[in-house]
Formats: C-alpha cells, sequence, structure tokens
C-alpha cells in the first residue's frame, strides 16, 4: 500500500479529512470527505464554507440493505407513482453524462433538530445515522426492527440528501459514493461517509484537480485520486 493511501487512510480514521478526487472521466470532481460517526457542528461549517458543492451522505449497500432504502431514480420511475403524479414521467433521469444511474435515496433529518439545515442540526443528523447503523449491524436485527429504530429517530424529507452505494460497489460504479464508501472500509469506520463537492469560488465550476490539490496541500490533508482507493481495496483482498 502507498505511503499516500496509508496517510490518508489513518487520517479518516481519526476523524480527519480527506481529499478524494475521482477521475477525469467521470465528474472530474475533488471531494472533501469525513467520516460520518466522528462529525461534529465544526465539521459541516468546513464542508459548507470550503466546497461549495451539495453536501451529502454516502453509505454502504449493506445500509441501504439494512434499511431497504430505495433509490430515488427507482421511485420516480415506479408506475404507480408515475400514473398518480404525471409530471414525473417528464422528469425522468435519463441523460446523465458521467452516469446512467444516480446514487441519491432518500433524505433525512434528525426528529431532535429544528429546520434541519444549521450546523448543528446536519451535525446530529449525519452522526447519529452513522452511530445507529453501528449500533444495528453490530446487534443483527431484522429488518421491521431496524426500519423501526431509523423512523424513532429520523425523518424525510430532510436536509442530508443520502447517496447510496450500487450494489457491487466499485466493480460496477466508480462514482464518489462508491469511492467513499471505499475509503471507509479501508480505514475500518462506519461505511457512512459525509462529503461536499469542491467548486470554483464563482461556483461556476468544479475546483480544478491541480487547484484542489494545492488547497489541501496547505492545508496538510491528504489528497487522493480514485483509482488509490480501488487499488488499495484489491491489494487487501
Amino acid at each position: 500500500m502507498s505511503d499516500v493511501i496509508s496517510v490518508a487512510i489513518k487520517a479518516f480514521s481519526k476523524g480527519l479529512p480527506v481529499c478524494l478526487f475521482d477521475s477525469e472521466k467521470r465528474e472530474g470532481e475533488t471531494d472533501l470527505l469525513f467520516s460520518a460517526q466522528y462529525v461534529q457542528p465544526s465539521t459541516m461549517r468546513q464542508l459548507r464554507q470550503d466546497c461549495g458543492g451539495l453536501l451529502f451522505l454516502a453509505i454502504g449497500d449493506e445500509v441501504g440493505e439494512l434499511f431497504s432504502l430505495p433509490f430515488l431514480q427507482d421511485l420516480h420511475t415506479h408506475p404507480e407513482l408515475t400514473k398518480q403524479y404525471s409530471v414525473l414521467k417528464h422528469l425522468i433521469t435519463d441523460d446523465l453524462l458521467y452516469d446512467n444511474r444516480s446514487a441519491f435515496t432518500l433524505s433525512i433529518n434528525h426528529r431532535d433538530t429544528y429546520t434541519g439545515i444549521t450546523d448543528k442540526d446536519r451535525a446530529l443528523t449525519t452522526r447519529r445515522f452513522a452511530e445507529l447503523t453501528n449500533e444495528l449491524s453490530t446487534s443483527k436485527v431484522d429488518l421491521k426492527m431496524a426500519q423501526k429504530a431509523l423512523g424513532e429517530e429520523f425523518r424525510t424529507p430532510g436536509h442530508i440528501p443520502v447517496c447510496r452505494e450500487a450494489k457491487g460497489g466499485l466493480s460496477v460504479r466508480q462514482g464518489h459514493t462508491e469511492l467513499a464508501v471505499g475509503l471507509a472500509r479501508l480505514s475500518g469506520t462506519t461505511p457512512v461517509v459525509i462529503g461536499a463537492e469542491m467548486l470554483q469560488s464563482n461556483g461556476d465550476n468544479a475546483l480544478s484537480v491541480e487547484d484542489a490539490r494545492l488547497w489541501a496541500e496547505q492545508r496538510g490533508i491528504p489528497f487522493l485520486h480514485g483509482i488509490d482507493i480501488i487499488d488499495a481495496l484489491k491489494n487487501k483482498t
């Protein structure tokens, strides 16, 4: 395992940030990522102030299975829903330039939040979702119990959009969701990761990989390419 990935894994496992560039062949974006289990309001503040893109919560496919979280794309194309809400037929996702499928599932707020959008509220939602995932995963509960526990603490829609890893992970899709979850697995943390895309200061384009790398170096934040995670996971197995 290379020094750069080792340093990144060590930092991530301690709740420190890691910058991750996917690929020029995909979105061509750098995301700033944190392990969700360590999130504090200051984490959300950094993501909001330093990135500019959408805050999202990447979860492993096993987490999606634990709660049976549906992909929004499947919901929005379901025959019963498109029949009842005909506008969905006109809004179908069939023209993504970097993929053929969206990773988004439900958006959530913790029930103890107010609006859900403040740094404090979003930190609670993020951290508690990771904690609950870990608690339920280790106790081996069934789907009914997992969904009951989820509903007791969370509501939807909310201010934390959740993205679910594709079944098969990086072997079938090399998006930021799968890469973020891969980093969590390498670090031994819960496969729940909070992140945001880094944009140029004017917001018109993604921050270039050169500028993102420089930004990370100036702050002592590890910088990875997607291929680093893919190779590390292959070598691990």
